[in-house]
């Protein structure tokens, strides 16, 4: 199976990380290739997600990126709006979609959660796309 990892660039070290850690898991289960696909933020994921399903070359899709609070709502927009996009693009595609994107208060909250002390997002959204694409393959039988 070939997967795509959908990627928020707009913090490139953060990006990097949960890249790798999502890269390992879709590797480590065997898949035939992972393609990585690069969008400017987290606001943008939903619509890379959909080109990716509708291609019919992936098994399943992780969305990933950070998206850090700062001093205005703008925060509170890009991160409801990413999740809601990434999840009506799995609704309506049928291609498991993961939201692999951190939503937290500060750049050190961001590095815990890619690859540091606390849950590794970047891996664990691969976990729940390969959670579902078995799911899947079993309900199709």
């Amino acid at each position: 199976m070939t997967f795509a990892i959908v990627v928020a660039r707009f913090y490139e070290d953060l990006a990097d990380r949960l890249v790798a850690g999502a890269r390992e898991v879709f590797e480590t289960d065997g898949a035939h290739a992972v393609d990585v696909l690069t969008v400017p933020g987290a606001f943008e994921l939903p619509l890379a997600a959909l080109y990716a399903a509708r291609s019919g070359r992936y098994a399943g899709v992780a969305c990933l990126g950070a998206v850090i609070r700062g001093e205005t709502d703008h925060y509170d927009f890009v991160c409801g709006e990413a999740a809601r996009g990434v999840q009506d693009v799995a609704l309506r595609s049928g291609v498991p979609c993961a939201f692999g994107v951190l939503t937290v208060d500060t750049m050190e909250q961001a590095l815990a959660r890619a690859g540091g002390e606390k849950r590794h997002q970047g891996a664990a959204a691969a976990e729940a796309v390969l959670a579902m694409v078995a799911l899947r393959r079993c309900l199709e039988g």
